[in-house]
Formats: structure tokens, sequence, C-alpha cells
């Protein structure tokens, strides 16, 4: 079949002006689609022998996609919902070019057909309050740095932002006198607003009054006063985390990552009877669903439950041997 669209034209018009323009979808998602389609040509190259210049819109077809991501697993070790994600990616692409492309429709549908693949769902990680603490207690607040460590540790673990969020987070998105809150837009370009306690307000309006290196307008500035990235975070985390297992050994036991903090803040508005509405708006997840995992990994809530219910009746047994003639008939 004669190609009658450009790839590479289509391709570029999915991220201008689907994903930018029409859906105004989050840099975050962009860089995801981004590198789903990098890895991809890359792919192609190596199996077809073209360049990305050269490849034709029939060279992406289901067979092709599939070894993609066979491959991703293989050599990548990605796990079964990353390999998902990519495909999520790939199908947007295709839908998009339903309409832009009708004379590949069949080519189109076998791919859109494909099917993201099942993985077991394991119970979520999230820190005790003795491990929280001695997370807390891990930055060395005689410095500038530790102090400003302390403060984001304590502002994660307690209002549940997700990295990105604290990453972006401006001095005037927060407040710490009365009605003390951080203001953010997060995933989805949701704006939600959310409150912290008296202490946690008393720490970060000591740090807002701390120099300001560079004019920076980030609450959390590194060394030149830009805002910490996504990675820089996850560092300082891992590292006080390190710090912290010296003093409690559980956490050796646990991969303690910025989303962690963030699942140990739902868990803590959980154990305090906080119902799972309230926790998802303060999460500012899509839906209630997604706070179903928290449900599912508390044990000690799953406990008071089980202490409520009574219980049946039955007796203890006790073990009595069988006959020795018995045993020698069955064994004949």
């Amino acid at each position: 079949m004669k190609s009658t669209v450009s790839f590479q034209a289509l391709l570029q018009r999915v991220f201008t002006d689907r994903l930018m323009q029409q859906r105004q979808v989050s840099a975050h998602t962009i860089s995801s689609y981004r590198d789903t389609f990098r890895l991809l040509l890359r792919y192609a190259h190596e199996r077809l022998h073209k360049t990305p210049d050269q490849l034709a819109f029939e060279d992406i077809d289901a067979p092709l996609v599939a070894a993609f991501l066979n491959d991703l697993e293989k050599t990548r070790h990605i796990s079964a919902r990353t390999r998902n994600l990519r495909l999520t990616a790939i199908r947007s692409f295709f839908r998009y070019a339903a309409f832009e492309a009708p004379a590949y429709s069949a080519q189109i549908q076998r791919l859109l057909a494909m099917h993201g693949k099942r993985h077991h769902r394991t119970l979520i990680r999230f820190l005790t309050r003795p491990e929280v603490d001695a997370l807390l207690a891990a930055p060395d607040q005689s410095t500038w740095y530790g102090r400003r460590d302390h403060a984001l540790l304590l502002l994660a673990v307690e209002t549940g932002l997700r990295v990105s969020e604290i990453s972006g987070l401006n001095r005037e998105k927060i407040t710490v006198t009365a009605g003390a809150h951080v203001d953010v837009t997060g995933k989805g370009r949701k704006q939600r607003v959310t409150p912290f306690c008296k202490r946690t307000a008393r720490v970060l309006r000591a740090w807002t009054k701390e120099p300001i290196k560079c004019n920076a307008t980030a609450l959390f500035p590194n060394a030149k006063g830009g805002s910490l990235s996504s990675d820089a975070i996850q560092r300082l985390v891992k590292k006080y985390t390190a710090m912290a297992s010296r003093k409690c050994p559980s956490l050796k036991k646990k991969h303690v990552t910025p989303h962690v903090l963030r699942r140990t803040a739902a868990m803590e508005l959980l154990q305090a009877g906080t119902d799972p509405f309230n926790i998802a708006l303060w999460m500012g997840h899509e839906s209630v669903q997604t706070t179903q995992i928290y449900l599912d990994a508390n044990l000690e809530l799953k406990e008071k439950v089980l202490a409520k219910v009574r219980p049946h009746n039955s007796k203890t047994g006790r073990y009595r041997p069988g006959s020795k003639l018995t045993a020698f008939l069955a064994s004949l």
C-alpha cells in the first residue's frame, strides 16, 4: 500500500496539536510520550534499518510494536506497568491517526486492539510513625541545607504532595500564619489547597525567614537559587533514609522514595479515621478508587474490623494418632 500520509508530520502534529493545544497535557505527560517514541524510533531503526525520516506509516504496525514492547522488557527490564504506559502513548498516537489517515484503518484497528499486560498489584509501602520521626531527625539543622531538608521532609510527609509539586513550589504558594496551608496545581492541572498543623507552620515560618540565596523564589531552592529537581529530592530522601536507618533498623528493609512519603501521609489520614472520599480530595486523586490501595494495605484497620466480628463457635482440636493396624492396611 502506497503511503498517503507522512508518519513524521503526523507524529509532530500529535504533540503540537493534540497534546499541547487541544488536551493541554502536563509537561510530565509530554516527556513520557516523547521518551516512548524516541525508544520506538530507535528500535525501528535497528530492526528495519531505516532512519526516523525514512519510516513510512505502514512500517509501524502491530507486530513491530509488540516486538518493541517485548524488547523493552528483555533489555531494559521494565515492569509490566511501565510497558503498559508505553503502549498507552502509542495507542494515543494511533487514535489520532484514525481520523487523519483513514486509509490505514485496518492497520490502526489491529494496533488499537492490543491489550496491556496484566500484572500483580502488590501492597503499597509506607512508613510507621517511629520511622518518620527517625527520618525527620536525620538532617543536621545547624546548617542551612539541613534546615531546608528538614522542612521539605516534614511538609512532604504531612501534606502528601507529589515530588513534582514540591519541586515547583514557590514561596507565595504557602501560608504560614492563621489557616496555614499550601496551594498547589497538581496532576491534571487540578488546583488544591492542603492545610498543615501548627508545628509544621512554625518550622516553615522559621524557614521562610532564612536568608534567600540568589533571590530565589522557590520555597526549597538549590545552592544556585533554582528549584530543586525531582531527582535531587529523590537523592536527599535516599541519603537521609540511610542516615536514619542507623537509629531505626526497620528502614534498612524499605526502599523509601518521595512517593512513599506521600503514601505515608495518606495512610496516617486513614488510620486517624478519615473517610476515603476526603483522603482522595486531600491527595488530589482523580478517583476514589485510587484510595482503595490504602485500605488494602492497612492491616491495623483490618484488625480493628476483625475485633468487632463475633467469633465462630468452634472447639480446639487435639491430635490423636491413628491406629497402627489401619495405617498398615492402608500402606498395602
